[in-house]
């Protein structure tokens, strides 16, 4: 989804805080269930003692779907919803967007405006596989792990020919999505080059305004890759993405129209190099960089310029990876550097962090059945406490069919740049917002300008703003046989020193100063279950359920602060700690039932999947600053979509379909509900 930039956004911004061996327990398992992203090596998914999830290229394809967003929302355990910036990012095991890394080929991206990542950006057109780790995995990738890893993996030439697929898809609201990937290979030489041609016009709920919902864009991804092996033994990957996308920027501001533009810009490179030195020695040499560039601006009425903003960010990151294999076992260790810089509207200067790293990873099989994962990583950082995240997981295979797993790990969030360094003043309501690190001695400036009635008592910037922290468990198990395949898995999320805004000084004009602390401590909990039944080759249901509870520690510590609430014409209720809902933008139920439905006569597919989602709440509506039964709720609902494809002489693809089948909208709580979304396409693979 596409989203309008305005001037308030300033304001919303502000508030959001491999190695080539063969695994050593399954081998007898096809090539779509080994998966790198949980232990940097390949593992067959059956035996990794994780909770992860492999959505497959077929699965994409029969979709009908066109952004990664879309795909990863269809998703048992994970919800796409938008944050206070408008911006949608993942929730998973209850935990918000900021506490999952996603990457494309093992390399992370940068650009979190407001804390989440526009998924939108990243097109499913050339996507092998997306591989979902839930639970802690900063024991790998340090920070923005702390909540889980969403790694997608790209296609790469197989055969020496040349391959490919183009396609176009056209939806509702003017959407046009093209693709062209063609792979080549010959030899020791090989090729890919992905383009995605993605636009819309944008949609609207309410037609009486100026300003739409979602306003017309239209973006471009170029992705090109290179490989070329020596020998092999030695294999080299050269891999660009570059990223490019305009969108009308409108604004009313005091019943005022401003409008302008708004341009994204991505840039991704890759170079590693791939080493087997013998058939125990394994190692990687990667140098990756990344730059994401967000500019906006809005003129007014007479086409002057009323506002601009930009966003900077590089990433510089070169690491070694090495895997030693020692008889069944494996051991892996890395070593790596991070150079990170954001330039952005409302920062002083020019900000940079630098941090070291190594990790080690013992992936050991004392017996047949019986498989331990254990490992550590330690960051030494620039600016924050330096960090040593533990991981230890294990699989047990009670039979061939059936196996138990169970891990447990500490994660971590470093502080992000916002919220070090932000310095904002809101110029038509006369808020400011400061970064931890720059709060003190822009205070001072504040009050010697006489801008300070007040400084809240008791707070002070003398200790360094801490990194968040999280120990998370996981309890499951897998269980596979004929037509049914089973994964159960039971989770609990313990998160301390949370990041959350704090009034620090009241303003002379009555408006306050906001900036960063550690105040709080929450928690999550649940259990998932994914089925799979194949009543015959030809049609597979699949069920998915996640049941989720996620608090706040300090409120049920001490929830008399917050047992009276004042519903409308009721008074003052007290409530008992029972009816504490939970955290903000959490439903208790999230399910699925998907259905696949071959025709063979007439080479067609027919997939239909329903979704829903239990009440949530997104505000507190009573005065007592938590979630309670007292409340407004979303309501919960329904959502449902279908698409049918053909295939025509092996070559031609025809599919049409519709997402929200029922034209399911709610605009007064729900932002992000376009309707239904008709669409048709057309694929030709050669």
């Amino acid at each position: 989804m596409k989203l309008r930039i305005t001037p308030l956004m300033s304001l919303f911004f502000c508030s959001a805080a491999f190695g080539q061996m063969k695994d050593s327990i399954a081998v007898d398992e096809i090539l779509a269930e080994v998966v790198v992203t949980g232990t940097r090596t390949e593992r067959v998914l059956s035996s990794l003692p994780l909770p992860m999830t492999i959505i497959t290229s077929e699965a994409i394809v029969k979709s009908g779907l066109t952004r990664l967003s879309e795909i990863l929302n269809e998703q048992t355990g994970i919800i796409l919803i938008p944050d206070e910036s408008g911006f949608e990012g993942i929730q998973m095991q209850g935990l918000d967007a900021a506490y999952t890394m996603i990457m494309i080929d093992g390399v992370p991206l940068v650009g979190r405006t407001a804390g989440v990542l526009d998924l939108s950006r990243v097109s499913v057109g050339n996507i092998e596989r997306i591989e979902i780790v839930k639970g802690a995995s900063s024991a790998l990738y340090g920070s923005e792990a702390m909540g889980g890893v969403i790694n997608v993996i790209t296609k790469r030439p197989q055969k020496d020919l040349f391959s490919g697929s183009l396609s176009y898809r056209y939806a509702t609201f003017n959407s046009n999505d093209a693709n062209a990937n063609l792979l080549w290979k010959k030899k020791k030489f090989a090729a890919n080059v992905f383009v995605n041609y993605n636009s819309s016009d944008g949609y609207d709920f309410d037609k009486s305004t100026w300003l739409k919902n979602i306003e017309k864009y239209h973006n471009t991804t170029i992705q090109p890759k290179l490989y070329y092996d020596f020998s092999e033994n030695l294999k080299l990957i050269v891999s660009n993405r570059f990223y490019n996308q305009k969108i009308d920027n409108k604004a009313v501001i005091e019943t005022k129209q401003y409008q302008g533009d708004a341009t994204e810009k991505e840039w991704n490179s890759q170079i590693k190099l791939e080493h087997k030195w013998n058939s125990y020695w394994y190692s990687e040499y990667e140098l990756y960089a990344t730059n994401y560039k967000n500019n906006a601006f809005l003129n007014d009425e007479n086409s002057v310029l009323f506002e601009e903003s930009y966003y900077n960010q590089w990433l510089l990151r070169p690491e070694v990876r090495t895997t030693f294999s020692i008889n069944e076992n494996k051991l892996t260790t890395g070593i790596g550097f991070n150079h990170e810089t954001l330039d952005r509207t409302y920062f002083d200067s020019n900000v940079v962090f630098n941090s070291q790293y190594v990790f080690v990873q013992y992936d050991y099989n004392p017996t047949e059945k019986l498989n331990i994962l254990a490992g550590f990583r330690y960051d030494n950082h620039s600016v924050y406490a330096s960090q040593l995240s533990p991981k230890l997981a294990a699989n047990y295979k009670i039979t061939a069919d059936f196996s138990l797993k169970a891990s447990v790990g500490y994660g971590y969030k470093a502080p992000d740049f916002r919220q070090l360094y932000f310095d904002f003043m809101n110029p038509s309501v006369g808020y400011t917002v400061l970064g931890y690190n720059v709060a003190e001695s822009r205070l001072k400036e504040l009050e010697e300008q006489g801008q300070i009635a007040e400084r809240t008592s008791g707070i002070n910037f003398s200790e360094p703003l801490k990194a968040e922290s999280a120990i998370n468990f996981n309890f499951g198990t897998f269980y596979k046989k004929n037509k049914f395949r089973l994964d159960v898995n039971a989770f609990y999320n313990s998160i301390s020193n949370l990041i959350d805004t704090q009034v620090v000084a009241l303003k002379s004009n009555g408006q306050n100063v906001f900036s960063y602390t550690n105040i709080s401590e929450i928690f999550t909990y649940g259990l998932e279950y994914n089925s799979t039944y194949n009543f015959s080759k030809d049609f597979t249901v699949s069920l998915g359920y996640q049941y989720l509870i996620a608090k706040d520690k300090s409120v049920v510590d001490d929830f008399d602060s917050y047992k009276f609430v004042r519903p409308p014409g009721s008074g003052t209720i007290a409530i008992s700690k029972s009816d504490y809902f939970g955290l903000f933008n959490r439903s208790k139920h999230t399910a699925n039932v998907k259905f696949l439905y071959r025709i063979p006569r007439m080479k067609t597919d027919i997939n239909l999947r329903v979704f829903y989602r239990s009440k949530y709440g997104m505000f507190d509506t009573n005065g007592n600053q938590v979630m309670d039964k007292y409340d407004q709720f979303v309501k919960g609902y329904f959502l449902t979509n279908l698409s049918i494809s053909k295939q025509i002489k092996d070559k031609f693809m025809l599919q049409a379909g519709a997402n929200n089948v029922f034209d399911f909208t709610n605009p007064d709580q729900i932002n992000n509900l376009a309707g239904r979304q008709i669409f048709a396409r057309i694929q030709y693979n050669f």
